[in-house]
């Protein structure tokens, strides 16, 4: 597996606003698969100026920055200390602010923005590794990095991801990796919209409307993980952005942001993977990994249909549990059934496999399954989760979707 190539970390050197970051980090980009549609660019062309000692025309870029987004905070306090470097040097960022933690905060986003600006992924050759396969009723898949602070979209093309847009956004308060409720962190995970809150039936807080997660999915329970009301939303009407950590927990983006984020979420259907720091695999090593998979799975419906019920358990983990069996009693059901069956046929459609991020060998797969035996039939949604043992894909979960 190869992990994508990055421009280099921003490191922090400075004075002012001013010498927020060294120069080399500061010269222009030039990958530009990744959009512009927000301040970054912006942001990147007025601490290029001030750089320079080009004052005045970072002003000039400020004062049209704030036109675009009028309350975007960063903003207003980087025009603060330009108008202030007019009457006396300034020594650090946020000269004109009398709040030490507000003034933290945001140079905390104006650090994210830029670094997800200058690190920007080659989104032509290598796409997130979690989007093995998406379904085809899936149009969309959104993959979020809070390392990075940023919200990916990605356009299903034949199974394949094709990077759409990205956004920055805010994570909760204790960063991400959640585990109880209460701890205001984001959770890390393979998760689906499940509906659309409007604005008009939420608080301000809550912006432009919001997008319920499925959090806890059956990993999250397997794994005794609580809390609920994990939400994609927006921002209160008086703010363009929060800072890097602002949430109870849900992932908040800019309204205009949000707004172009619901062009591309079909609650129901559109997939959310939540990651600490998106992995990038080559496509190669992408077209590698989802046959693998996909050969696992064809095998195991294959065995079903052959009422081999010793080959088709053996597809199942020992540590196998679904929603009311273990393994033994699961296997137990299954050699009654076959037992009392002549023939079966077993179809597949509408096939999605996401990886679970931090869990290198753990994958939610989830299908439309037509089953045809003497006596019954039957059409169900079905989810499973398969993980590697001893270098061998096996189902550890199994449920309705």
């Amino acid at each position: 597996m190869r992990l994508i190539p990055t421009a280099g970390s921003l490191l922090c050197r400075g004075a002012l606003v001013l010498a927020l970051c060294g120069t080399a980090a500061l010269a222009a980009p030039q990958d530009r698969r990744i959009s512009d549609a927000g301040p970054e660019a912006a942001l990147q062309q007025i601490f290029s100026e001030i750089e320079a000692n080009r004052l005045d025309a970072a002003l000039d870029r400020t004062e049209m920055l704030l036109q675009v987004y009028p309350n975007f905070r960063l903003a207003h306090l980087i025009r603060g200390d330009l108008l202030l470097a007019r009457a006396r040097p300034l020594s650090t960022f946020g000269n004109a602010e009398r709040f030490p933690e507000r003034v933290q905060e945001l140079r905390d986003e104006a650090i994210a923005r830029l670094r997800a600006y200058r690190e920007r992924p080659d989104t032509t050759d290598y796409v997130p590794r979690y989007l093995l396969q998406m379904g085809p009723e899936q149009q969309h898949a959104v993959v979020v990095d809070t390392k990075r602070s940023r919200l990916y979209v990605y356009r299903n093309e034949g199974g394949k991801p094709r990077f759409v847009a990205d956004y920055y956004v805010s994570q909760g308060k204790a960063g991400s990796g959640k585990q109880v409720e209460g701890d205001n962190k984001t959770p890390l995970g393979v998760y689906h919209v499940t509906s659309f809150i409007d604005p008009a039936k939420l608080p301000d807080l809550y912006g432009n409307g919001a997008f319920p997660l499925n959090y806890p999915n059956p990993w999250d329970k397997r794994l005794g993980r609580t809390g609920y009301g994990i939400w994609l939303h927006g921002t209160p009407s008086d703010t363009y952005a929060r800072p890097p950590l602002a949430s109870e927990g849900c992932v908040v983006l800019a309204n205009q942001d949000f707004a172009s984020l619901s062009n591309f979420v079909q609650p129901g259907l559109t997939p959310v993977i939540i990651s600490n720091e998106v992995e990038w695999l080559s496509l190669d090593d992408w077209q590698a990994e989802r046959r693998s998979l996909n050969a696992a799975i064809e095998a195991w419906r294959s065995d079903w249909e052959s009422l081999d019920v010793e080959r088709y358990l053996s597809h199942y983990s020992a540590q196998f549990r679904s929603d009311s069996h273990d393994f033994a009693q699961w296997s137990a059901r299954k050699r009654r059934f076959a037992q009392s069956r002549a023939w079966v046929k077993v179809q597949i459609s509408k096939l999605s496999m996401l990886r679970q991020p931090g869990e290198d060998a753990v994958v939610e797969v989830i299908f439309e399954q037509d089953y045809r035996s003497d006596g019954y039939a039957d059409t169900t949604r079905k989810r499973q989760y398969w993980t590697k043992e001893d270098g061998r894909w096996k189902i550890i979960y199994e449920g309705d979707a």
